[in-house]
Protein backbone atom coordinates (compact mmCIF):
# COMPACT_ATOMS: atom_id res chain seq x y z
CA UNK A 1 0.00 0.00 0.00
CA UNK A 2 1.25 3.47 -0.86
CA UNK A 3 2.16 5.87 1.92
CA UNK A 4 0.05 8.98 2.48
CA UNK A 5 2.91 11.13 1.25
CA UNK A 6 3.19 9.17 -2.00
CA UNK A 7 -0.57 9.20 -2.52
CA UNK A 8 -0.76 12.96 -2.04
CA UNK A 9 2.26 13.63 -4.26
CA UNK A 10 0.83 11.52 -7.08
CA UNK A 11 -2.66 12.99 -6.94
CA UNK A 12 -2.11 16.73 -7.00
CA UNK A 13 -3.41 19.02 -9.71
CA UNK A 14 -0.74 21.59 -10.41
CA UNK A 15 0.59 21.28 -6.85
CA UNK A 16 -2.92 21.72 -5.49
CA UNK A 17 -4.81 19.16 -3.43
CA UNK A 18 -8.43 19.10 -4.63
CA UNK A 19 -11.20 18.31 -2.16
CA UNK A 20 -12.11 15.07 -3.94
CA UNK A 21 -8.57 13.73 -3.37
CA UNK A 22 -8.56 15.07 0.18
CA UNK A 23 -11.68 13.01 0.94
CA UNK A 24 -10.23 9.86 -0.61
CA UNK A 25 -7.07 10.23 1.49
CA UNK A 26 -9.14 10.59 4.66
CA UNK A 27 -11.03 7.38 3.87
CA UNK A 28 -8.08 5.33 2.61
CA UNK A 29 -5.74 6.21 5.48
CA UNK A 30 -8.28 6.60 8.27
CA UNK A 31 -7.29 10.18 8.97
CA UNK A 32 -9.13 13.35 9.91
CA UNK A 33 -9.50 16.22 7.48
CA UNK A 34 -6.98 18.22 9.49
CA UNK A 35 -4.41 15.44 9.50
CA UNK A 36 -4.53 15.18 5.71
CA UNK A 37 -4.30 18.96 5.38
CA UNK A 38 -1.22 19.16 7.58
CA UNK A 39 0.44 16.31 5.69
CA UNK A 40 -0.21 18.03 2.37
CA UNK A 41 1.09 21.40 3.55
CA UNK A 42 4.21 19.73 4.96
CA UNK A 43 4.86 18.39 1.46
CA UNK A 44 4.42 21.91 0.03
CA UNK A 45 1.09 20.85 -1.48
CA UNK A 46 -1.64 23.44 -1.10
CA UNK A 47 -5.24 22.38 -0.43
CA UNK A 48 -7.20 23.93 -3.27
CA UNK A 49 -9.44 25.85 -0.87
CA UNK A 50 -6.49 28.18 -0.18
CA UNK A 51 -5.60 28.93 -3.81
CA UNK A 52 -6.67 32.58 -3.53
CA UNK A 53 -4.57 33.00 -0.38
CA UNK A 54 -1.44 32.11 -2.26
CA UNK A 55 -0.37 35.44 -3.74
CA UNK A 56 -0.46 36.87 -0.22
CA UNK A 57 0.36 33.81 1.91
CA UNK A 58 2.92 31.18 0.89
CA UNK A 59 2.33 27.46 1.36
CA UNK A 60 4.88 27.45 4.18
CA UNK A 61 3.02 30.29 5.85
CA UNK A 62 -0.24 28.41 5.31
CA UNK A 63 1.25 25.53 7.29
CA UNK A 64 2.21 27.97 10.03
CA UNK A 65 -1.37 29.25 10.18
CA UNK A 66 -2.67 25.69 10.34
CA UNK A 67 -0.42 24.95 13.31
CA UNK A 68 -1.56 28.10 15.12
CA UNK A 69 -4.19 28.50 17.80
CA UNK A 70 -6.35 31.58 18.40
CA UNK A 71 -8.84 32.32 21.17
CA UNK A 72 -11.84 34.45 20.19
CA UNK A 73 -13.52 35.87 23.27
CA UNK A 74 -17.09 36.61 22.26
CA UNK A 75 -19.00 34.93 19.42
CA UNK A 76 -21.50 37.67 18.59
CA UNK A 77 -21.29 40.57 16.14
CA UNK A 78 -17.52 40.80 15.96
CA UNK A 79 -16.72 37.27 17.08
CA UNK A 80 -18.87 35.52 14.49
CA UNK A 81 -17.17 37.26 11.59
CA UNK A 82 -13.75 36.75 13.18
CA UNK A 83 -14.30 33.00 13.62
CA UNK A 84 -15.62 32.64 10.08
CA UNK A 85 -12.68 34.51 8.57
CA UNK A 86 -10.07 32.67 10.65
CA UNK A 87 -11.54 29.38 9.45
CA UNK A 88 -11.54 30.45 5.82
CA UNK A 89 -7.98 31.77 6.23
CA UNK A 90 -6.87 28.35 7.52
CA UNK A 91 -6.00 28.97 11.17
CA UNK A 92 -5.89 25.43 12.54
CA UNK A 93 -7.44 25.77 16.01
CA UNK A 94 -9.92 28.37 17.20
CA UNK A 95 -11.19 28.49 20.77
CA UNK A 96 -14.63 30.13 20.75
CA UNK A 97 -15.65 31.54 24.14
CA UNK A 98 -19.15 32.89 24.83
CA UNK A 99 -21.76 32.13 27.52
CA UNK A 100 -24.77 33.41 25.58
CA UNK A 101 -27.39 32.01 23.24
CA UNK A 102 -28.66 33.63 20.05
CA UNK A 103 -31.62 35.97 20.35
CA UNK A 104 -33.82 37.54 17.70
CA UNK A 105 -32.13 40.97 17.92
CA UNK A 106 -28.83 39.31 16.89
CA UNK A 107 -30.17 38.59 13.40
CA UNK A 108 -29.35 42.04 12.01
CA UNK A 109 -25.56 41.71 12.31
CA UNK A 110 -24.32 38.41 13.72
CA UNK A 111 -23.21 36.24 10.82
CA UNK A 112 -23.53 32.99 12.81
CA UNK A 113 -27.12 33.74 13.82
CA UNK A 114 -29.96 32.21 11.81
CA UNK A 115 -33.64 31.71 12.58
CA UNK A 116 -33.05 28.01 13.18
CA UNK A 117 -30.28 28.73 15.72
CA UNK A 118 -32.24 31.07 17.99
CA UNK A 119 -31.89 29.91 21.59
CA UNK A 120 -28.75 27.88 20.87
CA UNK A 121 -25.33 28.59 22.44
CA UNK A 122 -23.28 30.87 20.21
CA UNK A 123 -20.03 28.96 20.78
CA UNK A 124 -21.60 25.64 19.75
CA UNK A 125 -23.22 27.17 16.68
CA UNK A 126 -19.76 28.49 15.74
CA UNK A 127 -18.43 24.93 15.72
CA UNK A 128 -21.32 23.74 13.54
CA UNK A 129 -20.85 26.61 11.11
CA UNK A 130 -17.09 26.14 10.71
CA UNK A 131 -17.56 22.44 9.98
CA UNK A 132 -19.56 23.41 6.87
CA UNK A 133 -16.96 25.99 5.79
CA UNK A 134 -13.62 24.33 6.52
CA UNK A 135 -13.74 20.88 8.17
CA UNK A 136 -9.94 20.84 8.53
CA UNK A 137 -10.20 23.44 11.28
CA UNK A 138 -10.70 22.52 14.94
CA UNK A 139 -13.18 24.69 16.83
CA UNK A 140 -13.19 24.34 20.62
CA UNK A 141 -16.47 25.79 21.94
CA UNK A 142 -16.42 27.13 25.51
CA UNK A 143 -19.89 28.07 26.73
CA UNK A 144 -18.73 30.19 29.65
CA UNK A 145 -18.04 33.76 30.73
CA UNK A 146 -14.44 34.91 30.43
CA UNK A 147 -13.14 36.20 33.75
CA UNK A 148 -9.94 36.81 35.65
CA UNK A 149 -10.61 33.51 37.44
CA UNK A 150 -10.82 31.25 34.37
CA UNK A 151 -8.81 33.34 31.91
CA UNK A 152 -5.54 31.47 32.33
CA UNK A 153 -7.21 28.15 31.54
CA UNK A 154 -9.19 29.51 28.59
CA UNK A 155 -6.07 31.05 27.02
CA UNK A 156 -3.76 28.12 27.72
CA UNK A 157 -1.71 27.24 24.65
CA UNK A 158 -3.06 29.93 22.31
CA UNK A 159 -0.83 32.13 20.16
CA UNK A 160 -3.14 35.15 19.96
CA UNK A 161 -6.29 36.25 21.78
CA UNK A 162 -8.98 38.30 20.05
CA UNK A 163 -11.25 40.68 21.95
CA UNK A 164 -14.81 40.50 20.62
CA UNK A 165 -16.41 41.46 23.92
CA UNK A 166 -19.13 44.00 24.70
CA UNK A 167 -18.28 45.00 28.28
CA UNK A 168 -15.34 47.13 29.33
CA UNK A 169 -14.65 45.32 32.60
CA UNK A 170 -14.31 41.92 30.92
CA UNK A 171 -12.21 43.46 28.14
CA UNK A 172 -9.76 44.78 30.74
CA UNK A 173 -9.71 41.36 32.46
CA UNK A 174 -8.79 39.82 29.09
CA UNK A 175 -6.07 42.40 28.48
CA UNK A 176 -4.56 41.85 31.91
CA UNK A 177 -4.67 38.06 31.51
CA UNK A 178 -2.93 38.33 28.12
CA UNK A 179 -0.28 40.55 29.70
CA UNK A 180 0.42 38.03 32.43
CA UNK A 181 0.60 35.14 29.95
CA UNK A 182 2.64 37.20 27.43
CA UNK A 183 0.07 36.61 24.69
CA UNK A 184 -0.58 39.30 22.06
CA UNK A 185 -4.17 40.51 21.96
CA UNK A 186 -6.14 42.11 19.13
CA UNK A 187 -8.74 44.50 20.51
CA UNK A 188 -11.82 45.62 18.61
CA UNK A 189 -15.00 47.43 19.52
CA UNK A 190 -17.93 48.88 17.62
CA UNK A 191 -20.88 51.20 18.02
CA UNK A 192 -23.13 52.74 15.37
CA UNK A 193 -21.01 53.96 12.46
CA UNK A 194 -17.81 53.70 14.49
CA UNK A 195 -15.22 51.13 15.42
CA UNK A 196 -11.66 50.86 16.64
CA UNK A 197 -8.94 48.25 16.41
CA UNK A 198 -5.58 48.01 18.14
CA UNK A 199 -3.03 45.28 18.71
CA UNK A 200 -1.61 44.99 22.20
CA UNK A 201 1.73 43.25 22.52
CA UNK A 202 2.93 41.90 25.88
CA UNK A 203 4.06 44.81 28.03
CA UNK A 204 2.16 47.49 26.09
CA UNK A 205 -0.82 47.91 28.44
CA UNK A 206 -2.66 49.62 25.57
CA UNK A 207 -6.21 48.50 26.36
CA UNK A 208 -5.83 49.35 30.05
CA UNK A 209 -4.78 52.88 29.05
CA UNK A 210 -7.67 53.31 26.61
CA UNK A 211 -10.24 52.41 29.25
CA UNK A 212 -8.46 53.63 32.39
CA UNK A 213 -11.24 56.11 33.24
CA UNK A 214 -14.26 53.94 32.44
CA UNK A 215 -13.65 50.44 33.79
CA UNK A 216 -17.17 50.14 35.18
CA UNK A 217 -18.92 51.53 32.09
CA UNK A 218 -20.67 49.70 29.28
CA UNK A 219 -19.69 49.90 25.64
CA UNK A 220 -20.78 52.79 23.43
CA UNK A 221 -22.87 50.34 21.36
CA UNK A 222 -25.50 50.47 24.11
CA UNK A 223 -26.23 54.07 22.99
CA UNK A 224 -25.44 53.91 19.27
CA UNK A 225 -26.63 50.42 18.32
CA UNK A 226 -24.88 48.14 15.84
CA UNK A 227 -25.86 48.01 12.16
CA UNK A 228 -24.84 45.06 10.00
CA UNK A 229 -21.79 46.63 8.35
CA UNK A 230 -19.79 47.86 11.36
CA UNK A 231 -18.89 44.46 12.88
CA UNK A 232 -18.02 43.10 9.43
CA UNK A 233 -15.51 45.89 8.79
CA UNK A 234 -13.87 45.88 12.21
CA UNK A 235 -13.73 42.08 12.42
CA UNK A 236 -11.95 41.98 9.06
CA UNK A 237 -9.30 44.38 10.33
CA UNK A 238 -8.89 42.31 13.50
CA UNK A 239 -8.35 39.14 11.48
CA UNK A 240 -5.72 40.93 9.38
CA UNK A 241 -3.90 41.85 12.60
CA UNK A 242 -4.12 38.24 13.83
CA UNK A 243 -2.68 37.00 10.53
CA UNK A 244 0.26 39.42 10.80
CA UNK A 245 0.96 38.31 14.36
CA UNK A 246 0.83 34.60 13.52
CA UNK A 247 3.13 35.01 10.52
CA UNK A 248 5.57 37.31 12.32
Amino acid sequence: MKSLETFLSENTEGNLLPWKTHKVAMKEFGLSCGQVEEAALTLNILPARYLRNQKTITTLQQLKLFRSSVAVIGCGGLGGYIIEELARLGVGTVRAVDPDVFEEHNLNRQVLCTMSDLGKPKAKVAKKRVKTVNPAITIVPCVTHFSSQNGTELLKGVDVAVDALDTIETRIDLAECCESLKIPMVHGTIGGWYGQVTTQLPGDGTVQMIYRNCREGSGVEKMLGNPAFTPAVVAGLQVAEVCKLLLG
